[in-house]
């Protein structure tokens, strides 16, 4: 008895799941954690953007960074200076030329030591070049996208973003798709920001003769206010502590109510924060955000602790949006809108109205089939069907899954496959009838020689809409979601539901079984 009860509260409660989803009037009334099914971009309408990552700013900066980090190995004290000459940096290929012979091979051993073979290291005469290879080069792509996804989804989520879709498509494009944002501005603000941060000391030993004619000496840069581009800063090149190390950032206010972005960095970057504040006291250190300045403040004392705040006369808004990008993470490689379109939603409001009436429609027919054929287990059957769609929507509204129009379509195909499973129980029951088995018996029988029929058929369908789900992307996977959850909620409502129901029938007993064709 207790396994009945509790097969009969299970379907309640995935019913139940699907209240706010059927009348939303109602979802008031239900925990924060059930909520109404989301609607895809064909059925709610919203923005579509189509990405595409920068893979050519980042192999430069790549080349940059390869160039930089020889030049250190090479001038390793620890390890010894090995003279060379020449360093240079000509379209990604990095080359040298190591002065002794004798040392072209000890150059060689640290340079492919230093890189770990993620970097291609030969060599002629006394000349070494490295680069990468088109093997690294997509390998580093389709890291890049990869990163470039998650660090996408996290900064659209944090902005309550109702159910992005966000997924790759070719080899370095990718494809948000917003249900319900008709205005998709500011979130494209916010992905096209690449996020990278970084602390420099500011050059404060320059003439202002130097700082108007622009021209700055090797090791130092310019670089513009964000609120002010016509005033230029110069900042030592060198990265004293890097955005990568941050571990959280939140909008705040100080101590005048003006709207700031309070950072904390993590062990290794609160050691080098500490140690330049300690260092640098009443010198000047600027946070540049993607190559512009965002406040240059005088160190006044030491930060120990690795935690800081930037202001520079934010909004609260702006600070908001900000904290997001810096806790999201700096995107690997920029990416730059290639495409951006308003999608109305592909059904309208008659087109709507009328798949209404067709539903409704059909499963009167059904319904009505099911009792004329099958009488009061007619009755059973179409109390199956309807606690499988309401499971079904409720458990798609669970999961957060987004439902569209090739999901409606997975939808309709589980509930025609759930009629036929429904019913083999049924025509198994007739059969025994016909042949003199008590109808007690018979329903007991039917049951047990039409599982195995109902179990193979619905878990290889299972198996194709797992494969789908996997491998499929998009609309495929739309269609892939709702025909997974509908093969499960079929077998738990055929399979133990509608023999609950039919037991709790018969009561133990022979009581008339009425089967068009077959009756005892």
């Amino acid at each position: 008895m207790f396994k009945k009860l509790a097969i009969v509260f299970v379907a309640v409660f995935g019913v139940l799941l699907a209240v706010p989803t059927l009348s939303p009037k109602l979802a008031p009334y239900f925990p924060s954690w059930i909520g109404p099914v989301s609607l895809g971009l064909d059925l709610k309408g919203g923005a579509q953007l189509l990405l595409e990552v920068d893979t050519d700013t980042m192999f430069q900066e790549k080349s940059e960074q390869l160039y930089d980090e020889t030049r250190s190995a090479m001038i390793d004290r620890d390890k010894g200076v090995i003279r060379f000459s020449n360093l240079r940096n000509n379209d990604g290929v990095v080359s040298l030329v190591v002065r002794d012979e004798d040392e072209v091979s000890k150059a060689k051993g640290r340079l492919k030591s230093t890189f770990g073979g993620t970097v291609d290291v030969e060599s002629s005469g006394k000349t070494i070049t490295l680069s990468y290879s088109d093997k690294q080069k997509e390998e580093m792509t389709q890291d890049a996208l990869a990163r470039s996804i998650e660090i996408v989804r996290r900064r659209i989520d944090a902005l309550g973003t109702k159910e992005p879709s966000i997924q790759s498509q070719g080899g370095k494009y990718i494809l948000v798709q917003l249900p319900g944002v008709d205005n998709p501005e500011r979130i494209k603000d916010l992905i096209g920001q690449t996020a990278k941060m970084t602390f420099h000391l500011v050059n404060e030993s320059l003439s202002p003769e130097q700082i108007t004619s622009g021209h700055a000496p090797n090791g130092t840069e310019f670089l513009p206010f964000i609120d002010a581009p016509e005033q230029k800063i110069p900042v030592y090149s060198r990265v004293e502590v890097s955005g990568e190390s941050l571990k959280d950032s939140q909008a705040d206010f100080d101590q005048n109510n003006m709207p700031v972005v309070t950072t904390a960095f993590d062990a290794s970057g609160a050691r080098r924060f500490a140690k330049l504040t300690t260092e640098h006291v009443n010198e000047r250190f600027a946070i540049v955000l993607d190559g512009k300045v965002l406040s240059a403040p005088t160190i006044r004392e030491p930060i120990p602790g690795g935690r800081g705040q930037i202001s520079g006369g934010f909004t609260l808004q702006g600070a908001k949006d900000l904290a997001v990008l810096l806790r999201s993470g700096a995107l690997p490689a920029p990416l730059t809108v290639i495409e951006e379109r308003v999608v109305g939603a592909g059904l309208g409001a008659d087109t709507i109205a009328g798949g209404k009436i067709g539903a409704v429609a059909g499963v009167c027919f059904i319904f009505i089939f099911l009792l004329l054929v099958y009488r009061s287990f007619g009755v059973i059957a179409a109390i199956s069907l309807m606690v499988n769609l309401g499971m079904i929507i409720g458990l798609t509204a669970l999961f957060g899954a987004t439902l569209t129009l090739p999901g409606i379509a997975g939808i309709v195909l589980t509930l025609g496959m759930a009629v036929d499973a429904n019913v083999l129980p049924f025509e198994r029951i007739r059969d025994e009838i016909k042949a003199g088995t008590p109808p007690l018996r018979a329903a007991s029988l039917g049951f047990d020689r039409a599982m195995k029929a109902v179990l193979d058929g619905n878990l290889t369908t299972l198996i194709c809409g797992l494969v789908l789900f996997q491998f499929g992307a998009g609309p495929i996977r739309g269609f892939a979601v709702t025909l997974s959850i509908g093969i499960l909620t079929t077998l738990f409502t055929c399979v133990w539901l509608t023999k609950v129901l039919v037991d709790w029938y018969m009561n133990g007993k022979n009581k008339k079984i009425g089967f068009v064709g077959g009756t005892k």
